[in-house]
């Protein structure tokens, strides 16, 4: 008589959850790098960077994410990059001051921040591990940071090996 295989992950409470899933992998994401608007490549000056901002064409960023930038070693004012959001913010879904890494983790913070957490409550949930994601190690600290609250345990890794993370305390 043959013994018939039971697959036990498939009957198990685990609830498998990807972080690959929720990154937006659409959204067109763009820079704005200020070293184009520096004097001699050192100083920007306001007069020059007024003409720049007035005569940029600022539809190029409806429903993108934007990270502002200067990739040169200058001293930018704070002035420069308020200036920038106000003619970015009615037009990008995101803007950050900083590096593409600074953007994406950004993103996925603002993902994040859209999910209810209440479906998770008490679950026993499995982040998947194997992933794609640009800064895995942001990714993994903020959905444990956000999932602690609600889930009786977190695991990592795959529903069939995984590693305990966290057990909520008993009540």
């Amino acid at each position: 008589m043959e013994e018939q295989i039971e697959n036990r992950v498939k009957k198990s409470p685990l609830v498998s959850f990807d972080l690959e899933d929720i990154v937006d992998k659409v959204t067109e994401r763009k820079t704005i790098d200020l070293k184009e608007n520096l004097f001699q490549g050192l100083v920007l000056r306001e007069k020059d960077f007024r003409s720049f901002v007035k005569e940029h064409d600022w539809d190029q960023y409806d429903d993108c994410y934007v990270n502002l930038t200067c990739s040169t070693d200058a001293i930018i004012p704070n002035w420069a990059y308020m200036l920038l959001v106000s003619k970015l913010s009615p037009k990008a879904k995101l803007i950050v001051q900083g590096e593409k890494g600074d953007l994406e983790k950004e993103i996925l913070r603002l993902k994040l921040n859209e999910i209810d957490y209440d479906q998770f409550q008490n679950a026993k949930i499995v982040i998947k591990g194997c992933s794609d994601l640009s800064h895995p190690e942001f990714a993994f600290t903020e959905i444990t940071n956000k999932m602690m609250p609600y889930v009786n345990s977190i695991m990592y890794g795959e529903p069939c090996s995984t590693v305990p993370i966290y057990k909520a305390p008993k009540k």
